[in-house]
C-alpha cells in the first residue's frame, strides 16, 4: 500500500458537500470515482481530506489522501494527474498529486487551515458574476469595528458556543488569524485560519462579527458569547457559498507523523 496526495480545488455550488452521500452528488464521490477509474482498481478507493467543506463551500486549496494497493515504482504521476484532469467534471480541478511522505495524513498532520470569506455590502460594487461566492449584504460594515471585536477571539478558547459539537470530540481550538479587510472593489473579505475548525465554527465566527459591523452588538459582544460556552441561537451561520477553503500548512515531512499523534490526542479522536 502506498498513500496519495491529493492538491484540490473545487467551486463548491453544485455540490452537496465533500462528504459521500447516498445519491448525492458529493466532491468525495467524485474525486473517488475519479481515481478508482484512473488506476484500474478492482474496488472503490476511499480518500480522506484535511477539512469537510459543507454544501456550497468552495476550495483553492483542499488536501486529500488515499491508500492504494501497488508499489510507489509502478506510478506514473503526471500521467495520473492528466488522467484525473480529464476525469473529473468541471467544477473539480486536480492540481497535483503526489507520494506522500511518512506519517501524512491529510487531516491529522495538518498545521492549520485558512478560509476566507467575502462579503459585499456596497451596491456600488457588487459584481453578479461573483454571485456563486459573494454575499450581497444589505447593510454597511464598519470593518474597523468587527476587526477590534475579533481580537478577544484569537488564541486556544473552547469554542463550545460557535460550532455545532460532535459527541466525544474536543471543541477547544487555536484560532491565529480573524481580521476583515476590503479588496480592490470594496468587498469585504474575512480571513479566518485555525489549527482546525468544528462544524460550522467558520461561519459562525462570521456571523458573531456581523452584527458588531452593521452596529447592532457591541464590540464586545463576540466575546461574551464565547465566554459562555454553550451554542447561543442569536448567532447567525452565515450562509455557505461565500466560503472558500483556501490552503491547509503542514510541516517539514520529517514531522508530520509527530504531528498527527499530537492533534489526535488533543482532539480525542
Amino acid at each position: 500500500m502506498i498513500r496519495l496526495r491529493l492538491d484540490l480545488a473545487y467551486d463548491g455550488t453544485a455540490f452537496s458537500g465533500w462528504a459521500r452521500q447516498p445519491d448525492l452528488r458529493t466532491v468525495q464521490g467524485v474525486v473517488e470515482g475519479a481515481l478508482t477509474q484512473a488506476l484500474r482498481l478492482p474496488e472503490p478507493v476511499s480518500i480522506t481530506c484535511a477539512g469537510r467543506t459543507d454544501a456550497g463551500v468552495h476550495a483553492r486549496g483542499q488536501v486529500a489522501h488515499a491508500d492504494v494497493d501497488m508499489e510507489a515504482r509502478a506510478l506514473d504521476l503526471e500521467s495520473l494527474t492528466r488522467s484525473l484532469r480529464g476525469l473529473v467534471p468541471d467544477d473539480v480541478w486536480v492540481r497535483q498529486v503526489s507520494v506522500a511522505p511518512v506519517g501524512f495524513d491529510a487531516r491529522f498532520s495538518a498545521l492549520s487551515r485558512s478560509y476566507s470569506y467575502r462579503i459585499c455590502d456596497m451596491p456600488t460594487a457588487w459584481e453578479p458574476l461573483r454571485r456563486h461566492d459573494t454575499l450581497r449584504h444589505p447593510r454597511p460594515l464598519d470593518v474597523a469595528a468587527m476587526n477590534e471585536a475579533a481580537q478577544p477571539l484569537l488564541g486556544e478558547h473552547d469554542f463550545a458556543a460557535l460550532c455545532r459539537p460532535r459527541a466525544g470530540a474536543s471543541t477547544v481550538r487555536r484560532l491565529l488569524d480573524l481580521a476583515c479587510a476590503r479588496d480592490g472593489h470594496g468587498t469585504a473579505v474575512m480571513t479566518v485560519r485555525a489549527d482546525a475548525f468544528c462544524h460550522s465554527m467558520v461561519r459562525a465566527l462570521v456571523g458573531v462579527l456581523v452584527p458588531v459591523g452593521e452596529g447592532r452588538r457591541p464590540r464586545t459582544w463576540p466575546a461574551e458569547v464565547l465566554a459562555r460556552r454553550e451554542r447561543d441561537p442569536s448567532v447567525t451561520v452565515m450562509p455557505p457559498h461565500p466560503l472558500t477553503l483556501d490552503q491547509v500548512a503542514y510541516p517539514d515531512d520529517s514531522e508530520m507523523g509527530a504531528r498527527q499523534a499530537v492533534t489526535r490526542a488533543f482532539r480525542g479522536e
